[in-house]
């Protein structure tokens, strides 16, 4: 008989966990306490338009875990590469291109042409590790002795990759980790036709097709345990057990569900750290608002416009358009709720580069505190392990779990690895 895996939380990393047992023989039963799959990558259907609930862009997909479980499982992903020479950088009295290739490097404003050349050396560097960081450093007070020019660059970049409104404090090998995976990718950005809709429906679907049972509504209250196993875990009005168990759900639901057991201690670090939070603005257009650009980032305002529509026509009726807008906020800007503060900002910057968005709107889609990564990693805040010595039956995957990558690529490759541990080992038991 085979082994049976309880997955508890259905958003990307565990559906992409259990598809991908389920696939390979195993009893799989996945847990989600809401009525719907996803987790925060849900897509939102209002008015004719497709809201995603936030940015569905992959990055690095030449390397993405996203490509093994589309190859391993059969899942299709539409994919829609990002149009470097549409994406531009708003510096307040000036737009020049965003330096994402070579030929655009050449043409962007925000270096001059001694630091071009830099840059691309820093660039090779990156690519051959001669640059790794320095551990215990931040980024911020690592690149203090680079031209301002490049420290200034590398820090825009950082904000829009780690969607963070304080770049400067990102760990330094952390940094160059991620950037060296960027800087080798044929494809550094990526979106998906259908948005996340479609890989949660097609995740879904593999599960089932394989044998798989998906429970919608059952919170977990507490699990049982026996020494270093867990045993049982209470939903409800229900009693699940397994051979395994895979905890995709975050820290903060991992201490009430360990809070009976000698084991909560484990949870309560990751519980304490801060999420990466961002206000998130959407629009719905009844038509096109003809502009060169499909991705303009601006710097003073740190708000991001992302064209979806021109990737995914999907999203929107015939004819429409949808913008969505993200804006970075640090955490005293959080604390002081300067979340309306910001959706001025935004819609500056909307009327700015859109003009006549306001009498073309159908529907709009507004979080003033998104949550993009339940940890974000600055400064000493670190990722949950995967797996715990003292809990050996037990697994952890999500955006707060250590992985490669960062916010959806971190619960895509936490969930390959604990499937990886699992299938290495099938008489761990």
């Amino acid at each position: 008989m085979s082994e049976k895996v309880v997955v508890v939380g259905g958003g990307l990393a565990g559906l992409s966990s259990a598809a991908r047992l389920a696939k390979k023989g195993y009893q799989v039963q996945l847990l989600e306490k809401t009525p719907k799959l996803g987790g925060r990558a849900i897509t939102i259907p209002l008015k004719g338009f497709n809201f995603n609930f936030g940015a569905h862009a992959i990055y690095g997909r030449d390397q993405s875990v996203l490509r093994k479980f589309e190859s391993e499982l059969g899942l299709k992903v539409d994919w829609k590469h990002f149009s470097p020479k549409k994406a531009f950088y708003d510096m307040g009295s000036f737009t020049t291109p965003m330096p994402s290739t070579l030929e655009r490097l050449y043409r962007t404003k925000i270096l001059d042409a001694e630091n071009k050349v830099r840059f691309a050396y820093e660039i090779i560097k990156t690519l051959t590790s001669l640059e790794r960081g320095q551990e215990d450093i931040l980024i911020g007070d690592y690149l203090q002795d680079e031209p301002e020019q490049i420290r200034d660059l590398f820090l825009t970049l950082a904000s829009s990759n780690f969607f963070s409104n304080e770049p400067e404090k990102i760990p330094s090998p952390l940094f160059f980790r991620y950037y060296k995976r960027l800087f080798a990718a044929q494809n550094p950005v990526a979106y998906i036709g259908g948005g996340w809709q479609s890989i949660v429906d097609g995740l879904a679907k593999i599960l089932e097709d394989h044998g798989g049972e998906i429970v919608n509504k059952e919170k977990i209250s507490k699990v049982e345990m026996d020494g270093r196993r867990v045993t049982a875990i209470h939903g409800k009005e229900s009693v699940y057990t397994a051979d395994r168990f895979i905890f995709c759900v975050p820290p903060k639901e991992l201490v009430s569900m360990f809070e009976e057991t000698p084991y909560q201690h484990l949870f309560e670090e990751y519980n304490r750290y801060r999420s990466n939070q961002v206000v998130v603005y959407d629009i719905g257009l009844k038509e096109r608002i003809t502009s060169p650009y499909t991705y303009i980032y601006h710097k003073e305002e740190r708000v991001f416009i992302t064209d979806i529509s021109h990737y995914d026509q999907t999203c929107t009726p015939e004819g429409g358009q949808l913008l969505q807008a993200i804006s970075y906020m640090n955490p005293e800007e959080m604390e002081q709720d300067k979340g309306k503060e910001k959706i001025s900002s935004i819609e500056s910057v909307y009327d700015k580069h859109y003009p006549g968005w306001r009498d073309l709107l159908v529907a709009k889609r507004l979080s003033k505190r998104a949550t993009v990564q339940e940890i974000k990693c600055v400064e000493d805040q670190r990722l949950m392990p995967i797996q715990f010595y003292s809990l050996n039956n037990s697994y952890f995957a999500g955006d707060w779990c250590q992985g490669e990558g960062q916010l959806s690529e971190l619960s895509f490759s936490s969930a390959y690895e604990v499937t990886q541990r699992i299938l290495a080992h099938p008489d761990r038991k």
